[in-house]
Order: structure tokens, then C-alpha cells, then sequence
């Protein structure tokens, strides 16, 4: 109950508000219930006793507008805060008393949950890390969350709730981390053996420890491209913190719609086909390219299919093309984008 980052404080502020405003309620009720077991017991014969009593005006306004009220209160508490602290609403403040400025550019993270670990890619910075994040102080942060096989929940308790992670999807985080230091982010979703050590550090720094930490990276960092990645997306626990001091600038879309393997089709492009009435019998071709839950089944993690990729090592990897899954047969789909496409509609107070 003592976060660091504006979109925590409030959502603190929202449980503490809530839960006062039930207390009116069930403060008063329990009381009331000692106060009439005692006056009205057996041996207190000074109470009235009316056995065919049976209705009051009064007492009904009382035990019906009380709790009316609250409820159009909690209401209204909750209308405003849904919209307000929407992850996909991008920050219109720094903290309660600093508005964001008009040229102010947020920084971007891919974030991409493996098992068990997280993968960070800074695409502005050309790095990545693994099991570690840091970011300065008053500066927007904007996540773009997915992950390569299972759900996941990305969750750092001192910056902002929990947000989900899932394959071929692409959810977002808005926040902000507003007092430098070290914070707990970890995985609020189990995703099987190595779930409970799906842990990582959250550095809040000044401008200049930021950029500090980024040289770090970059000059004690090794190269992230396809192959490096698909060694680091096989099941692995505690794994240490890693640093990339270059990343390929299409992996993570490649991540998104699940072809890094050379061969694979993307999601998008298999959506594309879809939407123009399917490949018929043509698609039989495309069995092969279309096999995704088999990453691991060299190390024995999963299917039959992984060898398709290296049978055909001179097939062409599918350029990933980003894609916005909004769109869906002509229908809306809120709340999951893909890429860069466009962006969910978003509720300004």
C-alpha cells in the first residue's frame, strides 16, 4: 500500500475510497446488532415489546436510501476510475501535480513472456535484457506485452496492476514510475513448473542512472537475433540476467505472430488469408508452416512437427507484418491490438 508509480497510487487511492464507503454500511450494521441483542434481551423489561408491529416509514427510508447512496457513490467511483486508469489510456499526468508535457516522447518496452523468464526489448535503444528492467523517474513508460507460448500476467506491485501476456496477442500497460529505487516484478499467473521463479528487478533511475544502465547493457551485451532467441524461448528456471547490446528490429513483431522459426507463416498472414475466403485446397501446402505449439520437441518439451522448419532450410522466413486484431470479419474486438496497428479507442475524462 505504498506504491511509487502514479497509476498504483491510484488504484491504492480506489481501494482505500471504496472500502470506506462500504464501511459506512457494515460499521453501523454491526454495532446495531450488539445494541439490539443487548437492549432487547430477555431480562431487560424495560424494552418495548410490540409483537404486532409491523412497519415503519422512517425506518425504511433509513435502511433504503443508506445503501442507495453508497451504491450510486460506488458507481459513479467506479465509472470514472475504469476510464481513467484504463492500461490502454496513454498518461495525461506525471503525478498529481505535473501535467505531461506536449513533447514528451514515452518509452517503449516489448515485453515478452517465456518460460520462465521475461524478455525485455528496448526497440528505440536497439537492446534487450533478461530478468531486469530499468527505467528513469517522470518519464512515460508505454509496455507492449505478449508471450511465446502459455498466458502469462506481468505484474509490478509498486507501478501499476497486473496485465495479462498471450501468445499471438498484444496487450498494453501505460505507467509511470515516479521515486527512483529497486522493485519486485514477477509473473501473477501460473504458467507451469518454473512459474514461481519467474522473477525479475524493476530499477527506477534518474535521467542519468538510465543512461548509465542502457551503456551497460550495450557494452556487456551480446547480439539478439532469431537464432539466439530460439535458444532462449526453451524452458529454463532461475535464469540470470542477461544483457543484448543488439536486437533484430522485426523479432519482436516475428514473437507477436508467432513465426521467428524460418519457414513459419505468421498469424497475420494466416489471418489475411482467412479473410479473403481461405487457400482452399491450396492450403494443404501451408500444413507444414502452420505447426506453432512445437518449439521445443528437439529437447522433448513438445510435438512432432518442429523438423518441418529445418527440412526446408531455404524457405524464407514470412516477413512478420504488424496486424491489429480489433479487426476481426468486419467485427470489433476491443481491447487486443496487434502491432502497430490501430490503437484502441481511448476514454478521455
Amino acid at each position: 500500500m505504498a506504491p511509487s508509480g502514479d497509476i498504483a497510487i491510484q488504484q491504492r487511492d480506489l481501494i482505500i475510497i471504496s472500502t470506506i464507503l462500504m464501511l459506512l454500511i457494515i460499521i453501523p450494521v454491526i454495532f446495531l446488532i450488539f445494541i439490539f441483542a443487548w437492549r432487547y434481551r430477555q431480562a431487560n423489561t424495560e424494552a418495548t415489546y410490540d409483537p404486532d408491529w409491523h412497519h415503519s416509514t422512517g425506518l425504511e427510508v433509513v435502511i433504503w436510501s443508506a445503501p442507495l447512496l453508497i451504491i450510486i457513490a460506488l458507481g459513479a467511483l467506479t465509472w470514472i476510475s475504469t476510464h481513467k486508469l484504463d492500461p490502454y489510456r496513454p498518461l495525461d499526468r506525471i503525478d498529481a501535480d505535473q501535467p505531461i508535457a506536449a513533447d514528451v516522447k514515452p518509452l517503449t518496452v516489448e515485453v515478452v513472456a517465456l518460460d520462465w523468464k521475461w524478455l525485455f526489448i528496448y526497440p528505440d535503444l536497439g537492446i534487450a535484457t533478461v530478468n531486469e528492467i530499468a527505467a528513469p523517474v517522470n518519464v512515460p513508460i508505454t509496455f507492449k506485452i505478449t508471450a511465446s507460448s502459455v498466458m502469462n500476467s506481468l505484474y509490478i506491485p509498486a507501478l501499476a496492476g497486473q496485465i495479462y501476456a498471450m501468445p499471438a496477442m498484444q496487450t498494453k500497460l501505460h505507467a509511470v514510475i515516479n521515486k527512483a529505487g529497486e522493485y519486485e516484478g514477477f509473473s501473477a499467473n501460473y504458467s507451469g513448473d518454473g512459474f514461481s521463479h519467474m522473477r525479475f528487478k524493476f530499477h527506477g533511475v534518474d535521467q542519468q542512472g538510465f543512461d548509465a544502465w542502457v551503456a551497460q547493457v550495450k557494452s556487456k551485451g551480446t547480439a539478439l537475433n532469431r537464432d539466439a532467441y530460439l535458444k532462449l524461448e526453451k524452458p529454463s528456471v532461475r535464469e540470470p540476467v542477461r544483457f543484448f547490446a543488439t536486437v533484430d528490429s522485426d523479432l519482436y513483431n516475428a514473437i507477436l505472430n508467432l513465426c521467428v522459426r524460418p519457414g513459419q507463416m505468421c498469424v497475420n498472414e494466416m489471418m489475411h488469408i482467412d479473410m479473403t475466403g481461405g487457400a482452399g485446397k491450396d492450403s494443404e501446402e501451408n500444413r507444414d508452416r502452420l505447426e506453432y505449439d512445437n518449439r521445443h520437441s528437439g529437447s522433448g518439451h513438445g510435438g512432432h512437427g518442429a523438423g518441418h522448419a529445418s527440412e526446408a532450410p531455404g524457405d524464407a522466413a514470412v516477413e512478420p507484418a504488424q496486424h491489429d486484431m480489433n479487426q476481426h470479419d468486419g467485427q470489433s474486438m476491443p481491447g487486443m491490438n496487434h502491432g502497430g496497428g490501430a490503437e484502441p479507442a481511448q476514454t478521455n475524462n
